[in-house]
Order: C-alpha cells, then structure tokens, then sequence
C-alpha cells in the first residue's frame, strides 16, 4: 500500500514540474515495477502491452472518433446550430443561454471535445448575449458549463479511454449515457430557468421569430443532423460496431466539409497531422496509465482498499458517494481527463466485486469528471473561455458556473438513487 501511494505521489510531482502525464506514468510504472520484478520483466510487461494494444481493432474508435471532431470544427458548422436553436428558444427569458445548452450539446454530440465546445461557443454565443445586455456572469458560466457536456454526450473521448483500461464495451458506454445526457441538458436549462427568475436582469428575452423563421433556421442544419442520426442511430440500432460508426462519421464530417468548400488540400494535411498529434498524445496516456495500473496491481494497493472499504461495511450507494466525494476534492487540483485515468481502474476493481455495473460506473466516473472541469483552481472549461474572454474576471465565470454545478451534482444523485437512467437504454438497444 506505501509503495503504491508513493508512486501515486511521485507520478503527481513529475507532472506538477511539467512532464507530461503519460511519460509521467509510464516512469513511475515501470520504475516501480522493475523494483518489484526486475527490469527484464518490466521491459517485457511494456513492449507487450504496447504491442497488444497498438494492435487492437477496437482501439481505432479513438483516431476516428478525433478524425470526425477535427473535421467538423473544420466545417464551421457551430454557427449554424447556434442560430437555429436561438431561432426556437431566443424569445424566451435566458433564451440565448438555453439556446446556447442546445446548440452545445448537438455540437459535443460530434465532436466529443469539451474545450473546443467551450472555446467555439465562445466566440460564437457570447456576442449576440452581450448585444441584448446579458450579464457576463450568466453568458460565460453558461458557455463554460455547456462544454461539459461533450463529455457525457457521445463520441466522448473520457468515455472511450474508461472503456479502454476497464475492458468495457465503447458501444454500451454510449448507450448508456443517454439517458443521463438528456436529464444533465434539461437541467442545464432548468438552472437558466430559476437563474433568470430569481434576477430578471441577467437575461433578457430576444427578437420573437415566426414559425416559417424557425423552421427555415433548420434548413442549414440537415447536413450535420443527418450526420449524427445516421452516425449514432447505426451505432445504437446495431448495424454498425463503434468502430464503423466512427469511421463512417469521419468519411461523412469529411464530405460536409468538403461541400461547404472548409477543406482545401493544406486544409486537409492539417487537420490529418492534428488528428495524429491528439491520438499519438491520448495513446501515450493510456499506455502509461496501463503500466502504471500493472504497478498499482502488483503492489496490492487494489486488494487493500477493496478489503479497507468490505471492513466498513458501506453500501454499494455508499462506496460510490465516498467516490464522488474523492473526484469533488480531488478535481479542484487535477485536470479531469488525469484525474480519470489516475483513478478509474483502481475504483472500478474496489467497486465490481460489490456488483456495481461497470458501465453505469463510467458513466458516473465521466460525470464526476465534468464537475472537476467547471471546479476552481484547476476548472479548465473556465480557463478556456477566460482565455477567449480575457475582459472577463476569473470570479465572474467561476460565480457563472454555480447554478450548473448543481445541476451537475443534482443530476448524479439522480443517476445514483435510479440507475436505470442509465441502464435502461442498454436493455432497449441491446
């Protein structure tokens, strides 16, 4: 247990001095291995693990899934679906912000990144906000919060690595979060709802659009609608595998655009060479997380805790709130995607033999992470949109923020009092 935490601590310090976090892993694993094994064994343990998953045909989900966001910010399309869900819900008190949640959920739906969500609706949704007097405590807690949910909402890149190091199925981890997607959404708007009732002020209605406006505001939208229902309605329905389904949304995201003349030939090296870098980066954390997790195992941290938590007698609810109170204290220090893959394989081998659902647990696991991206000091959706909006007081985002961090926790007490939320989707599209 002591030479697990120290590698815990030692992997910490390596990247608070600026090494990155999967060379970082990868040291500590394999150094504390080598101490327990010898260095044949380690080296060995690394180039077969290496080997073996490099060679996975599962794991080509992530350059495909990261391939289709690249293209999609690539094609400008964020405008467009910002402007058709302002043109249904900007007449409304808050409507902008409400519209800005909308249009931020289809756009995570595709691209699956939480900071380009946050750094796109930046420059997208708060002009027209601060044009009709929004505060900027309501326009930029909304934009940073909205960015979250590109992490639940699918192709979710956290979503895609929990179920590479816990050997779960990407597909049911999809289905999955449907449910939760929707209700953390709905509350989203919620929360703008009672925000703006309880001061008026902060967001004004907008200009009242006819239903002719409304529905011609969808017309520049059927491309990218018909990407993600043809995408994730294939995926869910079981005609395509995930691997597929990302691969066909990347051919599609490439041809959008192409159409709307976005993708020249330099253009397209690009966005091929910024897809690789993401995907060589995220492959160098799994690696090292995986070795790292081998150390982790062989020190008997794993064991130890599983027996530590069975003394106490906790529940499986329980265990899990004890969780959710490590990811809150912790994700005020650590960047969540760390955070993760720091934490993710040893609570699932503490929380399994206590009959926890592995992917309701991934679920839970990319929630908690959300909160750690919206949480100071280390709240990175907030720091994006600060560094879009340098004119805007750390304060009044991290203020902004609040009432969607309840919603947040309110909307994970709710997928832990009915799992079903989430677990019901999968017996439907099973």
């Amino acid at each position: 247990m002591s030479v697990a935490l120290a590698g815990i601590l030692a992997t910490l310090a390596l990247a608070f001095v600026g090494v990155p976090l999967g060379f970082a892993m990868l040291i500590v694993g394999a150094v504390g291995f080598a101490a327990a094994r010898g260095i044949e064994p380690a080296l060995a343990m690394i180039a077969q693990l290496v080997i073996d998953n490099s060679a996975n045909y599962g794991l080509s989900v992530l350059p495909m899934f990261v391939l289709m966001g690249v293209f999609v910010f690539r094609a400008d399309i964020s405008e467009e679906l910002y402007d058709a869900a302002n043109a249904w819900l900007g007449q409304l008190k808050g409507g902008l912000a409400q519209a800005t949640i909308a249009s931020s959920a289809l756009f995570g739906a595709i691209s699956g990144s939480s900071l380009a969500a946050a750094a796109t609706m930046s420059k997208v949704a708060i002009p027209p906000m601060r044009r009709l007097n929004y505060h900027d405590s309501l326009s930029t807690g909304c934009v940073a919060s909205a960015g979250v949910l590109a992490v639940l909402i699918p192709p979710s890149v956290p979503l895609i690595i929990y179920g590479i190091l816990v050997d779960q199925d990407i597909r049911l981890l999809f289905i999955a979060t449907i449910g939760p997607g929707l209700a953390l959404t709905l509350l989203f708007m919620l929360a703008i709802w009672l925000t703006v009732l309880v001061r008026p002020g902060l967001g004004p209605r907008g200009p009242r659009r006819s239903l002719a406006e409304k529905f011609g505001a969808l017309k520049s939208t059927w491309t990218t609608l018909l990407l993600f229902c043809g995408v994730f309605g294939g995926l869910y329905g079981g005609i395509f595998t995930t691997t597929e389904s990302a691969s066909i949304g990347a051919a599609g995201a490439f041809f959008i655009a192409l159409a709307r003349r976005k993708l020249g030939w330099t253009g397209f090296i690009g966005c091929l060479v910024e897809a690789a870098r993401t995907t060589a980066m995220i492959f160098v954390v799994v690696f090292g997380a995986m070795t790292f997790a081998n150390f982790i195992a062989l020190s008997g941290m794993t064991a130890t805790l599983v027996d530590w938590i069975e003394s106490m007698n906790l529940s499986a609810t329980g265990v899990l709130v004890a969780i959710a109170i490590i990811y809150l204290v912790l994700g005020c220090l650590m960047e969540s995607l760390s955070l993760m893959i720091l934490t993710a394989p040893v609570f699932a081998a503490i929380v399994q033999p206590m009959g926890v659902n592995l992917l309701l647990f991934g679920v839970f696991v990319v929630m908690m992470i959300e909160i750690g991206m919206l949480t100071p000091p280390v709240g990175m959706n907030v720091f994006t949109v600060k560094t879009a909006l340098p004119e805007v007081p750390l304060r009044t985002i991290f203020a902004g923020v609040m009432p969607f961090l309840a919603a947040n926790v309110l909307c994970v007490a709710l997928l832990l009092a009915w799992p079903r939320l989430a677990l019901a989707p999968i017996g439907w599209l099973k």
